[in-house]
């Protein structure tokens, strides 16, 4: 199976290879985004053990697992180790009957299985690593996992013994438009723009759920056998990546389904208050393990960050709260009547909204300034008479500012006097509350572009459609 994508990612592992003193690199994102594949792929050749932890496996059943794993490599008998110390020993054995010529990946996969209650192994690692595999140059050490609470808090921001060791780390996060339409390709599944973007409004960019999708199947049928066929693998797929990902997930679910009821976000103060959940540190540590993992993200507003809003940009857990769970299995073409009911078009149009800012670099791209420094944010003006907000602005170093108006619509859309009007009103009042000194320019995203007519050529500066949004 061809890998596609991740060329940053495969750059940081390929030049782990090439260095004068041993790796240790740590790999994390959400479950089912293609991290072991990733590593394996890159380091098929390099390889030389591989261990992957077990789900809530005890300390005994880990280290007879570990023993067994090292007699497919070196063929030899061992006992199996009563520690994880013991078991370390003979990976350093092991490691020592290798000759140091080129560079050896040793890869333990779902790392912080491995560590459960009173089993040391973190504490074995530690040692393994500061004792043994820093006075090499030839290992590549890879630890990865999901459970994205314990490798943020006990790997990346350890402050014991793996505190500063690190020598690299990637977050492996789900695709964007463009290799989303790769993997499809590979796999034989041709579809249009729209129909792609369809599919990753209901699941995102994950890998392993675009697998599932079938060469031949339209995305409305593809959506309807994963989603609301009663063995649908999407089905019950929710509740499992939360329980795979945190230890204690409620908080998150919570958030989560907070957010997904307000369409525009909230501040950390607003969600809060709306989720009943109290203040205090595991409520900060919560947001960033849900922001380390793609579920959410903070978005600074326009000058200052005081009321940085919290937004759902998850697709699939979005779908999931919107559409899924509220319907009974069937087979008779749920998604198709969905995509009339009224309240459809205020999901689309957020949802499409949310995967747009995730896009900010191809719509730069798309608008010919890549290469201009610039920062984007939003922008809220709370007035009872008068208020508005812009979701997306670009604030550029060559004194312009584009303000981007995002609509989700199934044909070219045409701009009339109201809208026209609406979109003067939001420029005006940015210009006045901000005192801006910089050209303003009103940037109009949608699926397949505008509709040429007198308004659209008074007020609108650039056009991008979802074809901008596929830009590599």
């Amino acid at each position: 199976m061809k890998l596609v994508g991740r060329e940053k990612e495969k750059k940081i592992l390929e030049n782990a290879l090439k260095s004068h003193q041993s790796e240790l690199i740590v790999v994390y994102g959400r479950r089912r985004v293609g991290k072991t594949f990733l590593i394996r792929k890159t380091y098929e050749k390099y390889i030389r053990f591989e261990l992957v932890g077990m789900y809530k496996a005890s300390a005994k059943e880990h280290l007879k697992l570990f023993k067994l794993t090292l007699y497919n490599y070196t063929k030899k008998k061992l006992k199996t180790p009563t520690s994880w110390i013991e078991a370390f020993q003979q990976l350093k054995d092991y490691c020592d009957t290798l000759t140091q010529d080129k560079k050896k990946v040793l890869f333990i996969d779902e790392f912080p299985w491995l560590d459960n209650n009173k089993s040391s192994f973190l504490k074995a690692f530690d040692n393994f690593w500061n004792s043994y595999a820093t006075k090499r140059n030839d290992l590549v050490v890879v630890i990865c996992g999901s459970a994205a609470a314990y490798m943020i808090n006990k790997i990346i921001r350890d402050k014991g013994g793996l505190h500063n060791r690190l020598t690299d780390k990637i977050r492996v996060n789900p695709f964007n438009l463009a290799q989303t339409s790769e993997l499809l390709k590979t796999n034989h599944v041709k579809l249009t723009q729209y129909d792609i973007l369809q599919l990753y409004m209901a699941m995102g960019g994950i890998p392993h759920y675009l697998q599932k999708i079938n060469s031949g199947e339209s995305a409305v049928q593809a959506i309807d056998r994963l989603c609301f066929e009663k063995d649908g693998f999407l089905r019950h797929e929710f509740n499992n990546v939360f329980a795979s990902l945190f230890d204690q997930i409620d908080n998150h679910e919570t958030i989560i389904r907070t957010l997904a009821g307000i369409r525009k976000g909230l501040t950390r103060t607003e969600l809060l208050k709306k989720s009943k959940l109290p203040s205090g540190g595991n409520i900060t540590r919560t947001l960033n393990e849900l922001e380390e993992s793609g579920f959410i993200e903070h978005y600074t507003p326009y000058q200052g960050n005081k009321n940085a809003l919290y937004r759902l940009t998850d697709e699939y857990s979005s779908f999931y709260i919107k559409y899924i769970e509220k319907s009974k299995p069937s087979k008779n073409g749920i998604w198709n009547k969905l995509q009339k009911d009224p309240s459809f078009k205020s999901w689309a149009g957020y949802t499409f909204e949310t995967i747009c800012i995730k896009h900010i670099e191809q719509i730069k791209e798309g608008l010919k300034i890549a290469g201009i420094n610039s920062t984007s944010g939003n922008w809220i003006e709370k007035n009872k008479d008068n208020g508005a907000q812009i979701d997306l602005l670009i604030d550029r170093d060559d004194n312009v500012i584009n303000l981007c108006e995002i609509k989700f619509y199934n044909a070219p859309f045409t701009l009339d006097k109201k809208y026209s009007e609406e979109l003067i009103n939001k420029l005006n009042l940015f210009t006045e509350s901000t005192k801006t000194r910089k050209s303003v320019f009103i940037t109009f995203i949608s699926t397949y572009g505008l509709n040429e007519n007198e308004y659209s050529k008074q007020h609108i500066q650039n056009s991008l459609t979802i074809k901008d949004l596929f830009l590599c």
